[in-house]
């Protein structure tokens, strides 16, 4: 477990973070969301020990991050722009990854470079950008670290290739001690491979929360009513968070629980209802709302 508190970090006069608490569990996937300057890099970079805090605590499985090798041989660092020494070949960095990292699965690395085309004897500076993303993913599955932080990791990696490493993420998780931390500025990215996540604000983190239970007791429903005065009844039973209408058809988010909507609803008796999932985006337009933010200006 990763426990980050009260982190605070300024670089002269700006504050880059202002009192970070936060909890990254074992074995889940940790989003960490925010807008460009948010903050995330500089977390992160905290967190895996490359800067240190003004004030407050990391710490890795109880052991403090900074300047401490032991909780940092735990930690692999993947960075927006990862760096590789000039003129080096996937070959010359893995000789490298394997003396930092004891438990560096070379038979493996050499497989994932064959799978991917990415020529084990070429200079690295002449990949294009997907391609040092894929490399830099590879050395950290392959580093065996329990702890994996990423970077706008995602970014520069066409879809199939995106959806081929959330994959590697999961079996990773099921075969072993694995828990990745993932930093994007972009929701959608996230939706479909995060278990708790983070939004982060101006250096603060709004919330910090899992995303099943978010999405409990929190609806969106698409309905058509008979008369214009049931959505009147609807509203005065539950509190609504958003409502529109377009010709004869309502759209409403709304709290309360599932059986307690169907049960109102059938009681209403609509020509149409139908209960959707929300969206990562939408849970956090609603929460970010409650919060008395504006998600409009978080993320356009």
């Amino acid at each position: 477990m990763i426990q980050i508190n009260n982190i605070s970090k300024k670089f002269e006069n700006y504050k880059a973070l202002s009192e970070i608490c936060a909890t990254i569990k074992e074995g889940q996937v940790f989003g960490l969301i925010g807008t460009n300057g948010a903050g995330k890099s500089t977390l992160l970079r905290i967190i895996s020990g490359i800067y240190q805090a003004d004030g407050g605590t990391v710490t890795i499985d109880e052991q403090p991050v900074w300047d401490n090798p032991k909780a940092k041989s735990l930690i692999f660092y993947l960075s927006d722009d990862q760096y590789f020494f000039p003129n080096e070949t996937p070959m010359d960095m893995l000789k490298l990854y394997e003396k930092q990292y004891e438990n560096f699965d070379r038979e493996r690395f050499l497989k994932f470079l064959e799978s991917f085309h990415l020529d084990k004897n070429r200079r690295i500076n002449t990949f294009s950008k997907g391609m040092k993303k894929q490399l830099s993913i590879f050395y950290g599955i392959c580093a065996g670290t329990k702890y994996l932080i990423c970077d706008e990791t995602f970014d520069g990696l066409d879809p199939v290739v995106r959806q081929t490493v959330k994959s590697l993420f999961v079996k990773e998780m099921e075969t072993r001690d694995f828990t990745p931390i993932i930093a994007s500025h972009n929701l959608r990215e996230l939706e479909d491979i995060c278990d708790h996540v983070g939004l982060l604000h101006k250096g603060g983190i709004l919330f910090s929360k899992d995303l099943e239970s978010m999405k409990l007791g929190i609806y969106k429903m698409q309905c058509v009513f008979q008369n214009t005065c049931d959505v009147t009844t609807l509203c005065d039973a539950f509190p609504i968070i958003h409502q529109e209408m377009r010709g004869s058809l309502y759209t409403i988010t709304l709290r309360g629980t599932r059986e307690e909507i169907d049960e109102k609803m059938k009681s209403l008796a609509p020509v149409f209802y139908e209960l959707l999932p929300l969206s990562l985006e939408e849970i956090f337009i609603t929460e970010t709302e409650v919060a008395g933010y504006d998600f409009k200006e978080l993320y356009l």
